[in-house]
């Protein structure tokens, strides 16, 4: 698809552009950022087929649980307000639309992307046990997870481009300071990196629940719709 460099290009910038905006925002500017961010979700979708779309509302909704759970709840890691801003689910919509854009720009490279998402995974989570500062057993441990992914799904691609973008914005969302992680697990005392390595096997968790999922909700549409022809997974992107 010719468009998809572009719709890739565009999620990564207003991604980017939102999280340095979210550094100096106060709540209630904060709160604008979110209705803004669910108005670039609704647009973003539009294009898509009603599976894709169906797959994104499963991943904000799976996102959005985790993140109460880790960040409210059990206090893995606090975004900048101590609050769960606004923006953060739809823009884990974006995170996935940007991912299948990668993965339909990279097509032809799919073997070469997934390599290299395995590689950077393992290498990072190998650092974090032996040389950065910050002792990342915690992420370590979701490493395997993420390479498990690569390795056996046939969606292996979306999951490298999705893992690729995620470690830019955990790179640069915790420099800036929109959110960091705690050096431990709260009531587990297991040692966390800021990023931890293994944080995008959350993200891709989210991503494989929704497409799980998805096929159930399109068949409750099917018997009224018997003549569409909508996939129910995006196109297998082999690797």
């Amino acid at each position: 698809m010719a468009r998809a460099p572009v719709q890739a290009l565009a999620g990564v910038t207003y991604l980017a552009a939102l999280l340095g905006a979210d550094h100096y925002a106060s709540f209630h500017e904060q709160l604008a950022l979110g209705a803004l961010t669910w108005i670039v979700l609704l647009a973003a979708l539009r294009p898509h087929s009603f599976a894709v779309r169906v797959q994104t509302a499963g991943v904000v909704c799976f996102a959005t649980v985790g993140e109460f759970t880790g960040s409210i709840l059990w206090g893995v890691y606090h975004y900048r307000l101590h609050n769960l801003p606004t923006f953060v689910p739809p823009a884990h919509g974006i995170v996935y639309l940007t991912g299948l854009a990668l993965a339909s720009a990279w097509r032809r490279h799919a073997r070469a992307i997934v390599a290299a998402a395995a590689g950077i995974a393992a290498t990072w989570g190998l650092l974090g046990l032996t040389v950065l500062p910050r002792r990342d057993v915690a992420g370590a441990v979701g490493v395997p997870l993420l390479l498990l992914f690569l390795w056996r799904s046939r969606n292996r691609t979306i999951y490298a481009s999705v893992f690729l973008v995620v470690t830019a914005l955990e790179l640069y969302g915790t420099a800036i300071g929109t959110w960091h992680w705690a050096a431990k697990l709260p009531g587990l005392g297991i040692p966390d990196g800021n990023p931890p390595s293994g944080v995008a096997s959350g993200y891709v968790w989210f991503d494989v629940m929704a497409m799980l999922t998805a096929p159930a909700v399109l068949s409750l549409r099917a018997p009224r719709r018997r003549t569409a022809a909508e996939p129910t997974l995006p196109p297998s992107i082999p690797a």
